[in-house]
């Protein structure tokens, strides 16, 4: 899977409404400073947990489910399984009439359920972080010393 730096950043730029499939309550778990980060940057993060639905996550009720979710969601995030992303897909395709992008996280690919994103036109990102691709897109990794391949004058 190779994606080009234009596809992450008109992803990255054109969604709004981020639902972020099996996001923990917990500040150390990955799927918490993920949605953080992105909610900071200003995206609406809506959190969707069984285990955690009614919480309050950054001024957001945590859904249940997918099928509780607004429908201006265009992006999920999957932070599940490879095995769990059928049926995420799947929840997401029949309810999220918005729906534009299926990103799912480091380690997470299905490519059953990609091509069948993919066959409703939507985008499918798999194996990738968003925070990770927005911090390297626009300059901010390199505060840390990493080398992002993006040329910029911002330091």
């Amino acid at each position: 899977m190779s994606y080009t730096d234009a596809f992450l950043k008109s992803v990255l730029a054109r969604s709004k409404v981020i639902a972020v499939v099996g996001v923990s309550l917990n500040p150390v778990r990955p799927s918490y400073y993920v949605a953080r980060y992105l909610s900071l940057r200003g995206y609406r993060v809506l959190g969707v947990n069984p285990g955690h639905a009614g919480a309050m996550l950054f001024g957001e009720e945590v859904r249940g489910a997918i099928e509780e979710l607004p429908a201006e969601v265009d992006m999920v995030d999957i932070f599940r399984r490879s095995e769990a992303v059928p049926g995420i897909v799947e929840d997401a395709l029949a309810h999220l009439p918005g729906l534009r992008t299926v990103w799912m996280q480091i380690g997470v690919e299905n490519a059953a359920a990609a091509a069948a994103a993919e066959a409703r036109g939507i985008d499918v990102v798999m194996n990738r972080c968003p925070k990770i691709e927005y911090q390297r897109l626009h300059g901010e990794l390199r505060m840390g010393g990493f080398n992002t391949g993006v040329i910029s004058s911002k330091l």
